[in-house]
């Protein structure tokens, strides 16, 4: 057998590339080394405009053609990169290369030796991936997840009084409405969205093992720590001042916390509307040309939310990979979050891959009400728990000598269907106030949906 050309490993890749590809301008590898020449780029800057060692600020026209390094960050760096790598095997060594022949280029070597001045390899990394992650998740996914959250804001209004069967444990119970049902998933998510809207994103920049050694080595009149807050402040991030040879990747861990809470949440979404559409709750809208069952043309088959199901699996599993193995680091440092922070965008390409096939699920279903209605009038027995809290209430209020108002209703409806006929009969027969008669004779299950609708306002 031959081998195959030069294939994508991963679907991400291949198959879903079009789904996440928005991803790989920031939590790809290419992402990640143009990050890391920014950051070295600005800290040139940074250096030269507080005049160290005998520099001079550059003029605008120098500082455009050297951020041009990060801005215009193409295939020829990124074949630079790989060839130098192999060299020197160490990945944020070549970057630096990288701007010293770019600033050799520029006729900038006389600041060459200011680049990548006092630091160490995590000051560049972790302003690097605070960099790409904060890009990836604001620009990104977020944005997708709020989408979702949109939607289901939208079908909640528009489902607001579709009153159905509620199923608690699966089996018939007091009704609700398709709208209050949907409502519960966009409010749950636009907390945690919320949440992770909050994320600090943390980095050093304090050298070998967080003391400025060498920084106050080269030059101790200068106050370094805060010239390094200044410096990630101005990049948009969050000084952390107190770091071994990494930054502790506590703000890692809890932002991949809430993306995998994000991910259960979903993950029951997922089952729900799958559960629904299998009730003959929703029906699914068919797309021209798409085949449901390779040998039943009749089916319509739920892969939106199938497939959303599984890719959040996946990505609840790295997200919590992620934040197991990140929390930790032996002494001042080891390198078992390197290879891990590498699949940071694996476990969003995931989840992103799971919110495109939610939206899309999501506009490909339509509520058969006749199904609801005919769901409802099938279960009157649901009514029992209204019936005895009104006797209970009448009882209270001395109008009333029942003495177990739940047995009573117990032996009459628990497990056995109980129609409309056989339910008003039944009330009619209560020794109980008229108008809390009358009030029990008005009630269906459909209209036994409480505030249900009102919750749905309160998503506004």
């Amino acid at each position: 057998m031959t081998s195959l050309p030069p294939q994508p490993l991963s679907p991400l890749d291949g198959r879903y590339r079009a789904a996440v590809a928005p991803l790989a301008d920031y939590l790809s590898e290419a992402g990640l080394n143009r990050a890391r020449v920014e950051v070295e780029v600005e800290w040139l800057i940074a250096l030269t405009n507080k005049r160290l060692f005998g520099s001079e600020p550059l003029d605008d026209s120098d500082i455009d053609r050297l951020r041009a390094l990060y801005l215009d960050f193409g295939q020829s760096e990124i074949d630079w990169l790989a060839e130098r790598e192999a060299v020197t095997r160490h990945d944020v060594k070549a970057v630096e290369y990288l701007v010293r022949d770019r600033l050799a280029a520029l006729g900038l070597d006389a600041i060459a030796e200011l680049t990548h001045f006092a630091c160490t390899s995590e000051d560049i990394n972790s302003t690097a991936y605070a960099l790409t992650v904060q890009r990836a998740v604001s620009r990104v996914w977020l944005p997708a997840l709020e989408g979702v959250i949109a939607d289901l804001r939208a079908l909640a209004a528009e489902h607001r009084d579709a009153a159905m069967l509620a199923r608690t444990h699966g089996q018939p119970a007091t009704p609700t409405t398709m709208g209050k049902e949907l409502g519960v998933f966009a409010w749950r998510l636009e907390r945690v969205a919320e949440q992770v809207r909050e994320t600090e994103y943390l980095a050093k920049f304090s050298g070998a093992t967080g003391t400025w050694s060498a920084h106050l080595a080269a030059d101790p009149a200068v106050d370094w720590p805060t010239l390094s807050m200044s410096f990630l402040e101005t990049l948009g991030l969050t000084f952390n001042p107190v770091t071994t040879q990494i930054e502790s990747h506590d703000w890692q861990v809890e932002l991949y916390d809430r993306a995998r809470h994000a991910g259960g949440i979903l993950h029951n979404l997922a089952t729900d509307v799958w559960t629904y559409i299998s009730l003959g709750y929703f029906s699914q809208i068919p797309v021209a040309g798409a085949t449901g069952s390779s040998t039943m043309p009749h089916k319509i088959n739920p892969i939106r939310f199938e497939n959303a199901e599984a890719n959040l699996e996946i990505a609840g599993g790295l997200f919590a990979t992620l934040a197991a193995t990140l929390v930790t680091s032996r002494l001042q440092r080891d390198l078992t979050d390197s290879t891990t922070q590498r699949n940071i965008g694996v476990a969003f390409g995931h989840s992103l891959l799971a919110l495109d096939n939610l939206r899309r699920g999501l506009g490909e279903i339509s509520l058969a009400q006749p199904v609801l209605d005919a769901d409802l009038d099938a279960n009157w027995e649901v009514l029992g728990e209204a019936i005895q809290t009104v006797v209970r209430a009448e009882i209270v209020a001395g109008r009333s000598r029942i003495s177990d108002p739940y047995a009573l209703l117990k032996e009459l409806t628990r497990g056995r269907r109980v129609g409309a006929a056989e339910l008003a009969e039944f009330v009619r027969g209560l020794d109980i106030g008229d108008a809390a008669k009358q009030r029990l004779l008005a009630l269906t299950p459909a209209a036994y949906t409480g505030l249900a609708a009102k919750v749905v306002d309160w998503l506004e």
